[in-house]
């Protein structure tokens, strides 16, 4: 029976199948080179707003990062803000939230490690399919020119059409190219965003986004994950302009959530 072999090119060598498109996918990348600290840090033991950060005086800009206990091995993501005022004991200040999802202890510092995050958009290669198994070939698959003088006219006929190649199918006709979509207007601001806060418990966001809702914002609440905890980012805008920006900002600081920052998204 005869076999099946790989197309060849020129020089012999079986043609190689070309690798299939993936899919963009976005993760964290731990990013050093902005911030990292291993310091003891410290939860005063008070409740605090806007969900899970952190603080420490040498920050320039708000940061999202990922908080790690060294004494226990929990961590959370979280913000970083810069602390303005310093007080006795570790420069490392912790959110109730944040002390929560790390096991920490009111008044008990904890040996914390601090790494900015950056999100970055990878592609995922799809698997390639299995191939198909070659169907088993027989005395049909080549069927040989019978000599028409020995057998009848209708035979003849019958031996002709088995051997002559069936005639190709028409093409299909292409169909009709769909309208571009118009692209949806976006805020020419690099940073159109207000962050609120992160949060490791989702009623706690959902709390914060209903308490925007009722003085007449809108919020997104965006579900993330990162090194397997997921989080949710509560967020108001895009804003159109700096000072609709400033509007909004200085009505969600009056609220209570005075380390609200803009973000890119």
């Amino acid at each position: 029976m005869p076999g099946f072999l790989q197309p060849k090119t020129e020089s012999g060598e079986s043609t190689a199948a070309a690798p299939r498109p993936g899919k963009p996918v976005e993760r964290d990348v731990e990013a050093p080179e902005i911030f990292q600290t291993k310091e003891s840090g410290l939860w005063d033991g008070r409740p605090s707003l806007g969900g899970v950060w952190t603080a420490h005086p040498d920050v320039k800009d708000p940061e999202r990062v990922i908080i790690r206990n060294e004494e226990n091995g929990k961590y959370v993501i979280g913000a970083l803000f810069r602390k303005e005022r310093e007080t006795p004991g570790p420069r490392l200040q912790i959110s109730s939230d944040a002390a929560a999802a790390l096991g920490m202890l009111a008044g008990q510092p904890a040996k914390l490690s601090v790494v900015a995050l950056r999100r970055e958009t990878a592609i995922e290669e799809e698997p390639m399919p299995e191939p198909a198994e070659a169907p088993a070939t027989g005395a049909l698959d080549a069927p040989s020119t019978v000599a028409t003088s020995e057998i009848d006219p209708v035979a003849a006929t019958a031996a002709a059409a088995l051997n002559d190649p069936a005639p190709a199918p028409a093409a299909a006709p292409k169909p009709a190219a769909k309208p571009k979509p118009k692209p949806a207007a976006s805020s020419s601001m690099s940073k159109p965003y207000l962050q609120i806060g992160i949060f490791s418990v989702e009623q706690n966001a959902s709390n914060t986004a209903t308490a925007l809702r009722q003085s007449g914002m809108v919020p997104t609440v965006k579900k993330q994950s990162s090194s397997g905890k997921t989080f949710w980012r509560v967020l108001v805008g895009p804003a159109q302009s700096k000072s609709e920006q400033d509007t909004l900002l200085k009505t969600i600081k009056g609220m209570g959530f005075a380390d609200a920052y803009a973000v890119t998204n």
